[in-house]
């Protein structure tokens, strides 16, 4: 396995033509010096940018036109001499410069139309798609192999943009037609693109290694999709994209971590020093905000990258790398108890976007793993997010979000792991076969799909959310179930009716009818616990308090006894993990408060700001006296936080462990200590 360094920069260079003395203002004193006061140990540099502009001489590409000297070199070497690694950026899916020269090299729609990248029409100002099945993969590569010749000791290559969407060029027809594909068919032209796209892996990689085998490559997508393992051997770590303020939001990064601590790499987290995302210049976002940010890379496991942005001048902002140094410096006290760490999880959330691929659109949201995602964060259960291919053995339960579909060898898993005394939390379809029918003993009949939208619940008292004890109105269908041998878990309540312009009632929906309908809103057979509407999605799609407290106390009376209970607020995060070779758990405390600001307002050919809320971090609040209660199989010799090595007074009780935190502000790591 690769291994990663843990304070890394990503440093933005796309530079336009129209502006001059590009690199001009480089020092070297002035670049290490920013480092230093960053306390940054890699920093990704470019060779080719998205404006399709290298910025070292090159017999392939086309330098800057403005650039009067090799500014990666100069990059590289001042970095080198301080101990910094440098990984080296390429362009991929963006070469405007390219795009412009080969207008045939683009990729281009069924429409006839160029499909675009971060514009929309060539009018307007941004980048384009050029397509992997032409002869720009073939420059592309002449690129890479450049870049690797001039820098062959460099620490990685990063390929930028990959994206190939349902291209109709000259040369994916010609593929189309060759391989007996139908341009005018949709699932075709996506094979055909699925074909561009295995191309592009395979040689580009080939490139990438062409002087090392151990040459570390990283293609980035903005998403480490779920399932997907045909494409993990061309990678030799995981870089994931997620900058909260930049439309990922807070809850995106830890639930792509976790399925990323799951596969045989080492993983890298990328976050921002923007306020907005990537191209903002003059932006910064709150020092409490990168060191939240960062810190949370290493209670998910992760190492910690900060995306930056380059003047064209070539001088580096004093203001970001002490912004930088102020989260990076307590990135360095804390690394020695977050290597080689593993992750500790009771629950497996089994994600719908990994099974259900297939079934998927390119990058479209999934709601059922979000909303599952956020409820097993806001609960502080210990979870992992799993694919098809993962050990379901070690976990005590497992969640199947709102519309797992579940093929043979799937089935074949799952009851294996019922056998061996596991549990299942299934909701909405998930667990159902195509005609509706259930797949697993859920103690009762089924008889298929609610006719109303929305219905209501009124759960019994375990499951009860604390402050309602009337119907819950749930926006999306139930499936119609009657307990049988199982044990029902509350009723369903219909409305008088559906709202049409036949009958309606209010400004939204009818109430609920007084009566109960005769359905159930869930059941638990043993170890299955059904819920009959796709609570995740609703969630993720309403955010209601009551809603969280059905879920998270329904997972609650499946699951038993936690290994983790801590006194936080739902907005507080935890981790657990395992440093087996130092004979210690380490459990990270987090807690930092949310607000969303901004809102619409009209740019001069901007591209993200203002354009939705953001959700920001400002002041750091403490909490006070946090309870923890863990159950661990070792005897615990000695507890304290680090790295500052205060002790904290315990009481085991057998595999019971509690303590108190004094007060939590941010982030607090508890070394536990077992013979």
């Amino acid at each position: 396995m690769h291994k990663l360094r843990f304070r890394q920069i990503h440093l933005d260079f796309h530079t336009s033509e129209a502006i001059g003395g590009i690199g001009a203002e480089f020092d070297k004193k002035q670049f290490q010096e920013a480092l230093k006061a960053g306390h940054v140990d890699s920093i990704t540099c470019f060779s080719k940018c998205h404006h399709g502009w290298s910025y070292h001489p090159t017999q392939v590409g086309k330098m800057h036109p403005h650039l009067g000297f090799d500014l990666l070199r100069a990059q590289y070497d001042a970095a080198k001499e301080i101990g910094v690694n440098v990984p080296v950026y390429l362009s991929a899916g963006f070469d405007n410069a390219a795009w412009k020269d080969h207008p045939e090299w683009r990729q281009i729609g069924a429409n006839g139309q160029f499909i675009s990248g971060s514009s929309q029409k060539p009018v307007d100002p941004g980048y384009h798609l050029l397509c992997f099945n032409g002869p720009y993969l073939d420059y592309l590569c002449g690129q890479i192999r450049e870049a690797v010749e001039l820098f062959p000791d460099c620490d990685g290559i990063f390929l930028d943009i990959i994206v190939q969407e349902q291209c109709c060029c000259k040369w994916c027809m010609a593929l189309m037609e060759e391989k007996g594909l139908d341009a005018t068919v949709e699932a075709d032209r996506i094979k055909c693109a699925e074909l561009a796209i295995e191309r592009y892996y395979r040689e580009t990689t080939a490139a990438s290694k062409s002087l090392r085998d151990d040459m570390p490559v990283f293609h980035n997508s903005g998403h480490i999709q779920r399932g997907n393992r045909d494409i993990l051997d061309y990678f030799s770590h995981l870089e994931l994209e997620s900058l909260p303020t930049g439309g990922w939001g807070y809850d995106h990064f830890p639930v792509s971590a976790k399925y990323c601590m799951n596969l045989p790499h080492d993983v890298l987290g990328m976050t921002g020093k923007f306020h907005t995302t990537w191209g903002e210049f003059g932006g910064y976002k709150h020092p409490n905000a990168l060191k939240y940010e960062c810190v949370a890379m290493l209670a998910y496991g992760a190492k910690c990258c900060v995306g930056d942005q380059l003047h064209p001048s070539g001088e580096m902002d004093e203001s970001t790398y002490k912004l930088i140094g102020s989260a990076y410096a307590e990135v360095e006290a804390k690394e020695p108890w977050c290597v080689d760490a593993e992750n500790v999880a009771d629950i497996g959330l089994l994600s719908s976007e990994a099974v259900n691929g297939k079934y998927l659109a390119a990058r479209e949201e999934v709601s059922a793993d979000i909303g599952a995602g956020r409820i097993l964060l806001e609960g502080h259960f210990l979870f992992d997010v799993l694919d098809a291919e993962m050990d379901f053995s070690k976990y005590k339960m497992l969640v199947l979000p709102d519309d797992i579909r579940i093929d043979e060898a799937l089935k074949t898993k799952l009851d294996a792991y019922l056998s061996g005394e596991g549990k299942l939390f299934l909701t909405g379809t998930s667990g159902l076969d195509e005609n509706g029918k259930p797949l697993f003993g859920f103690g009762a009949d089924f008889l298929g799909q609610s006719e109303f939208q929305p219905d209501y619940i009124l759960p019994n008292a375990e499951l009860r959310p604390s402050f309602v004890d009337s119907p819950l109105v749930m926006y999306l269908p139930s499936q119609r179930i009657k307990a049988t041998t199982g044990e029902s878990l509350g009723d369903i309540y219909d409305p008088y009716f559906n709202r049409t312009y036949r009958h309606f009632c209010s400004h939204q929906h009818a109430p609920a009818k007084p009566e109960s309908s005769g359905f159930d809103c869930g059941v638990r057979n043993g170890n299955i616990l059904y819920l009959a509407h796709s609570v995740f999605s609703i969630y993720r799609g309403l955010g209601a308090v009551a809603y969280k407290e059905y879920i998270i106390n329904a997972i609650r009376s499946l699951l038993g006894e936690p290994t983790v209970k801590v006194s936080l607020p739902s907005t507080g995060r935890v981790s657990l993990m395992h440093q087996k070779e130092h004979s210690r758990h380490v459990l990270h405390l987090l807690y930092a408060n949310t607000v969303n600001r901004g809102g619409p307002m009209e740019l001069s050919g901007g591209t993200l700001a203002g354009k939705a809320s953001i959700e920001v971090i400002d002041e750091l609040l403490p909490l006070h006296d946090v309870n923890v209660s863990l159950s661990l199989p070792e005897k615990v010799e000695s507890i304290k936080c680090v790295p500052d090595g205060t002790d904290l007074e315990f009481v085991q009780n057998g595999s019971t462990v509690e303590f108190t935190l004094p007060k939590l502000l941010c982030h607090q790591m508890i070394e536990l200590r077992y013979s």
